[in-house]
């Protein structure tokens, strides 16, 4: 296969004189061998890859809503702040869970008071019942009344609980570590729990656990599904690849756009992605041939990539039209053919070439 593309004449001076200055980009072919490490590129299989636009969102996310009818005493994180786990988000005033809190307490003791008083005359016609001092129907009848002081105990505890759980509503904390992305309400402002739903309060987004959603189109799930691998590539030139943990497939389509959601777990540690920014997913979906050079063998002047290409005619710079990058490697789409050697240190090869000028230079005068 070839991945031949020459340069003009004048392409190849403009970048001469971009990369060397004033020199020739050839040095001619001397009896000595050229003192310059290199390596020959041969094609090489790698995988083919699909590439799509994806959308970075947070695994846990959350928004915290109104449990309570109460009023917001203090907001102590603003959007966009940090919060741990725990922190406290949201304090509402208390004054009337506390009072009715207390209204319960009283309820329990006055409802265990009935229930021991209940309970003692119960087992006091008990222990006389086997004598025949009372009849069945008294006994029956202080069972009775046992019974239900015992329920009007019970149903003071629940209360009790309830009220409890009330009182625990007016401090709400993050359920997990984050970052608040919105602010429903301001401090002073009512909250009511409902009906017809609770009132939301805050937003709140991990920033721990990642995944990237991709709608890609269906001819391309078969291939998606056979290899379930995928890379989110970072940076603009796709430098830095990011493996995905985990790739699934939904098993239906959008009726509307008829493309498929592909969902990728993003591995834990800092990937330098926040939920909301969008990147590039490169899907595998077979294999293919490249040409991979190291990305330290490259010589790069703005928009203008070369590799220095030692030949039968000596060191010459060309240029070449990059892909993507794998680790310390890139694709070199265009430029140059398999079997041809390339310097691997740029800098020597362009002060070997100084070195072969300035001797062709003093031979001519």
């Amino acid at each position: 296969m070839k991945f031949k593309l020459r340069l003009a004449a004048l392409s190849v001076a403009v970048f001469a004189l971009a990369a060397c200055g004033d020199k020739h980009p050839t040095a001619a072919v001397s009896s000595s061998p050229i003192p310059l490490a290199g390596i020959v590129v041969h094609a090489e299989k790698a995988r083919h890859d699909q590439i799509w636009d994806g959308v970075v969102e947070a695994v846990h996310q959350t928004t915290i809503t109104a449990q309570t009818n109460a009023r917001v005493l203090e907001l102590p994180y603003d959007v966009n702040d940090v919060v741990a786990k725990g922190a406290v988000l949201v304090r509402f005033t208390d004054v009337e869970q506390k009072s009715a809190r207390n209204a319960a307490q009283a309820q329990i003791a006055a409802a265990q008071a009935t229930y021991s008083n209940a309970l003692a005359s119960y087992q006091r016609y008990d222990a006389i019942f086997a004598k025949g001092y009372v009849s069945k129907d008294q006994l029956d009848q202080q069972r009775a009344q046992r019974d239900t002081a015992k329920a009007a105990l019970e149903s003071a505890r629940a209360q009790y609980k309830q009220v409890g759980q009330a009182l625990d509503y007016t401090v709400l904390r993050a359920p997990f570590a984050g970052i608040v992305t919105r602010r429903f309400v301001h401090v002073g402002e009512a909250v009511q729990a409902g009906p017809p739903s609770p009132q939301p309060l805050i937003a709140l987004q991990s920033l721990d656990d990642l995944r990237v959603n991709v709608q890609v189109p269906q001819s391309a799930v078969d291939a998606i599904r056979s290899f379930h691998v995928a890379d989110v590539l970072l940076g603009g030139d796709g430098g830095r690849r990011v493996a995905a943990s985990s790739v699934n497939v939904f098993p239906y389509a959008d009726p509307d756009t008829h493309t498929f959601n592909v969902r990728l777990q993003l591995p834990g540690g800092d990937t330098g992605l926040y939920p909301g920014m969008t990147v590039k997913v490169a899907f595998a979906t077979g294999e293919a041939t490249r040409l991979l050079v190291p990305v330290s063998a490259l010589m790069q002047r703005g928009e203008i990539v070369a590799v220095y290409v030692i030949g039968g005619h000596g060191v010459t710079l060309r240029q070449v039209r990059t892909g993507y990058h794998y680790g310390d490697r890139v694709e070199l789409v265009a430029g140059l053919d398999d079997g041809e050697r390339i310097a691997t240190d740029p800098l020597a090869a362009m002060k070997y070439l100084d070195e072969q000028h300035a001797k062709g230079a003093s031979a001519h005068e």
